[in-house]
């Protein structure tokens, strides 16, 4: 019988963060130099492929992490911390078994570090990056700046919608029968949603890690937990400034309308949650991203419906990365400049709360739409991962879970 985890999970440790324990790292020393794994079972979520990508890219990015020298005499006190990586997602991961992350040491250099990660589950690789880092001050006393500024007006809308958080998170957890998650995402209507061209249009929204990262975790948690929201319903944008269906039409007789029964988020802010659990479990019927898109597709009942949309691959740009404070709100806006041939690519601007450009991001994704006068894919294979860590061919509907490996 298999098991999510090599190691059987110790208890939660209250001195950390929710999201400091969902991305806990065990060492494999007995193993070979440079493995981890996975301490904490992963989260599949609810109609997607297989786990939540975000959690790949933050644990492979705590792997290098810690092959990366601390600052000591030997070094001159030198600090290196990443600056960016490129990741790209390569096969289904299975929640249901553990993961190893081997580290490669690229390079050792005064001013840049280097390091691959490779993901493997039964022997296959199913996530790769390489990663960057660099010194701390290394680029002089003169240096060139410049930097795209943060909108004008969201921290207002951030602090209006602050009263109402409370007790949307309590209505959530009640619906979903869950413990709230490792972050929070309070989503913000759509720039230039009236507009007939969608790359002029910008989904937005402010996000933080539940709790508070401990002090004795450095700055590299706060890293890691970034790149862990990063990946949250981004390549999603694409669906949302074309008005597609992601999570289902309304019936034909309300599809112009909310169900007088249902209290959905206003279009301006609502608030979601990232469970911290791996526990599996079913999409309830009012999840909040289908009310939310209920209420931005209400004038295009009949817009094409999502059959794919799975990440093909993920790039953070980390510009300040000691100025990263992942347990406080964070600013997101994401665009996408161009979609076509089934794929779609979307950019993603990160600012913290002084409105300082803390990072940029980049994905390209599959996006297909549902084939045929009956909405079903038409000439249309699905992969999906056989038990032997093959990739195998199936018809179907795809996963409706967005931005997940």
């Amino acid at each position: 019988m298999s098991s999510a985890t090599l190691i059987k999970p110790p208890p939660i440790d209250p001195s950390k963060s929710p999201i400091e324990n969902v991305l806990e790292l065990t060492t494999l020393k007995d193993i070979g130099p440079d493995i981890y794994t996975n301490t904490r079972p992963l989260w599949h979520p609810p109609g997607a492929r297989g786990i939540y990508g975000g959690a790949v890219i933050a644990q492979s990015l705590a792997a290098a992490q810690r092959t990366i020298p601390p600052p000591s005499s030997s070094n001159n006190r030198a600090v290196f911390l990443i600056h960016s990586m490129h990741c790209y997602f390569v096969l289904a991961g299975d929640a249901s078994i553990p993961i190893l992350y081997h580290v490669e040491r690229v390079r050792e250099g005064k001013s840049f570090m280097t390091r691959t990660v490779q993901a493997r589950q039964r022997g296959k690789c199913i996530f790769t990056t390489t990663a960057s880092f660099m010194r701390e001050g290394s680029g002089g006393r003169k240096t060139v700046d410049h930097e795209w500024g943060m909108p004008d007006g969201v921290r207002a809308e951030l602090e209006k919608g602050a009263e109402e958080e409370d007790e949307e998170v309590k209505l959530e957890k009640a619906s979903n029968g869950e413990e709230v998650g490792a972050f929070e995402s309070r989503r913000l209507e759509i720039l230039n949603s009236d507009s007939a061209h969608p790359h002029t249009k910008r989904a937005r929204q402010w996000f933080r890690a539940r709790g508070h990262i401990s002090a004795s975790s450095g700055p590299q948690a706060h890293l890691s937990a970034l790149a862990y929201m990063s990946d949250n319903y981004f390549i999603g944008t694409v669906s949302r400034v074309h008005n597609l269906w992601r999570f289902g039409r309304p019936p034909a007789q309300s599809s112009n309308t909310i169900s007088s029964n249902s209290v959905p988020p206003t279009p301006s802010t609502s608030v979601t949650t990232n469970p911290s659990s791996a526990t599996p479990s079913t999409r309830p019927a009012a999840h909040p991203m289908a009310l939310l898109e209920s209420v931005e597709n209400a004038a295009h009942p009949t817009a094409p419906s999502i059959g794919m949309m799975v990440s093909l691959d993920h790039t953070i740009y980390f510009h300040r990365p000691g100025e990263i404070r992942a347990d406080e709100w964070l600013f997101s806006e994401m665009e996408s400049p161009w979609a076509g041939d089934g794929r779609g690519l979307v950019l993603q601007r990160i600012w913290n709360r002084k409105g300082v450009l803390v990072a940029s991001c980049v994905q390209e994704g599959l996006v297909r739409l549902k084939q045929g006068e009956d909405g079903q894919m038409e000439g249309l294979v699905r992969l999906k991962q056989g038990e032997d860590g093959q990739m195998e061919e199936q018809w179907g509907d795809g996963g409706r879970g967005g931005s997940k490996l």
